[in-house]
């Protein structure tokens, strides 16, 4: 093949890869086509029909739209008033969940009273009556009323490794115990259901040298 006859072909293909593809414009002309296909049907429908159908279909159209926006109305008024009933619902459970707090917390409470009362009992006492067998006694009951409320002592044992949630470090000091290790508790602490209230204060065994 010449070059002559190269050039035509590829300029032959590119004319036939050119007519393939559609152009924006052609896509835009066709669609105003359409549009104005569509208007010239409705504008020829309209001028052939009876005017009294027409005055009916756009009364119809009328009691149409009037009856849509009714519906929109009542969608907008009932999803108003579920909203506020949700708003309602969620104010009376946050109250009811205030109640209960405060119920629990009337009720340890009310428990804890009867410890204070024992402990002022024993502390009336006349100085020389063995006062520790009723201490001891209400130091019991106290610890059960905790333990009702799922209240518990941390208490590490000595050598137990070092718990930085639960466990507040005072100081180091020498110790039998393994080098980093908890020595001895100077105060226990409290956990309530998982939850540390109180950190224990411990003593940590040094690192020999």
């Amino acid at each position: 093949m010449s070059d002559t006859e190269r050039e035509e072909s590829a300029d032959g293909d590119g004319q036939a890869l050119d007519a393939e593809e559609p152009t924006a414009e052609a896509d835009a002309a066709e669609f105003v086509d359409e549009e104005t296909a569509d208007v010239d049907a409705i504008a020829e429908r309209v001028a052939d029909a009876d005017p009294e159908e027409i005055a009916e279909e756009i009364a119809a159209l009328r009691e149409r739209n009037d009856e849509l926006e009714l519906e929109r109305d009542d969608l907008e008024s009932r999803l108003k008033r579920k909203q506020a009933e949700f708003q309602n619902y969620k104010k009376r459970q946050e109250k009811r969940r205030e109640q209960e707090r405060a119920r629990a917390t009337e009720d340890l409470v009310t428990r804890l009273l009867e410890v204070r009362d024992n402990l002022k009992r024993a502390l009336e006492q006349d100085d020389d009556a063995d006062i520790r067998e009723g201490v001891e006694a209400t130091f019991r009951q106290l610890d059960e009323t905790l333990a009702s409320e799922n209240v518990d002592p941390i208490e590490p044992d000595p050598g137990s490794e070092v718990d930085p949630q639960r466990h507040e470090v005072l100081l180091k000091v020498g110790s039998d115990q393994p080098a980093g290790t908890v020595d001895s508790v100077q105060r226990p602490g409290y956990e309530m259901a998982g939850k540390v209230l109180r950190a224990a204060q411990v003593t940590v065994a040094e690192e020999g040298e």
